[in-house]
């Protein structure tokens, strides 16, 4: 990233790596705040806007639905299926489940979901923003008297954190159910045993983590990619480009995982 720069010396070069870094994640939690604002603000929901955000929650979430609770549903058999063989064979058949819905449920699935709406979603709505914006969109609507951010920025972003949570709940709802099947079977004999473990898994402390780490989550799926589309100048040699955009999103996961994992056992 440094040699991009050869007509400067070193520590002008380190400088304006800095700089740029620090600016691409002020523009990010700036337009975080201006989407806050936008969302909690009764003007950003007129016609025109409601219309594009319904359009958006439907094209972000409907589509891939179906084929991401699938994928979840076959993640879960496969996984419950090794982690009880393991078990029994090591005589630990009664921490199974609960090891199950511990990786499952609470650390794999909304990583999953949200690197899958990132992947779908977020990062081609991103890129559309690029694309509007370099071919005068934004000018226009400015000249209409229309805030670009509000009119196509707000919907995508609205819409990619409905998605990654919609698909979250939904997976986590499919996995817990496949869970208690694939260890008990169609009958009910092993539901008391397995309210109380889910009791004593989803305590207070562990469901406020996990919520949080889910919002966290589908923020950073919906606003990265949408600041570097926001603020990309269409030089693919910058720092600032796509990738690095990419980067600081994996990179905010990677932290919020982590300190998921800090909160729960530690």
């Amino acid at each position: 990233m440094i040699s991009h720069w050869p007509g400067l010396s070193l520590p002008e070069r380190v400088w304006s790596v800095v700089r740029r870094w620090a600016l691409a994640w002020w523009r990010i939690l700036y337009l975080g705040a201006v989407v806050l604002v936008l969302v909690l603000s009764p003007s950003s929901y007129g016609r025109g806007t409601r219309r594009a955000l319904a359009r958006h929650l439907y094209l972000d979430t409907a589509p891939v639905l179906i084929g991401f609770t699938v994928l979840a549903a076959l993640i879960s058999l496969v996984l419950t299926r090794i982690v009880v063989v393991t078990a029994l064979s090591y005589g630990l058949s009664r921490y199974a489940l609960e090891m199950v819905i511990r990786v499952l449920v609470l650390e794999l699935i909304p990583l999953t979901a949200a690197l899958f709406v990132a992947m779908r979603c977020t990062i081609p709505n991103g890129t559309q923003l690029a694309l509007l914006r370099q071919s005068g969109r934004f000018d226009h609507l400015r000249r209409l008297g229309a805030d670009p951010v509000r009119v196509e920025l707000l919907p995508r972003a609205v819409a990619g954190v409905f998605a990654c949570i919609t698909l979250a709940a939904l997976s986590c709802v499919v996995a817990l159910v496949l869970a208690y099947l694939g260890v008990y079977g169609f009958n009910l004999a092993g539901l008391p045993s397995y309210t109380r473990m889910f009791g004593q898994v989803f305590a207070p402390a562990v469901t406020l983590v996990f919520v949080i780490k889910t919002l966290l989550f589908s923020l950073a799926v919906a606003l990265i990619p949408m600041a570097a589309g926001l603020h990309d100048t269409g030089e693919r040699a910058q720092p600032d480009s796509e990738l690095g955009g990419l980067a600081r999103m994996f990179a905010v996961l990677l932290l919020i995982e982590v300190g998921s994992l800090v909160g729960n056992y530690y």
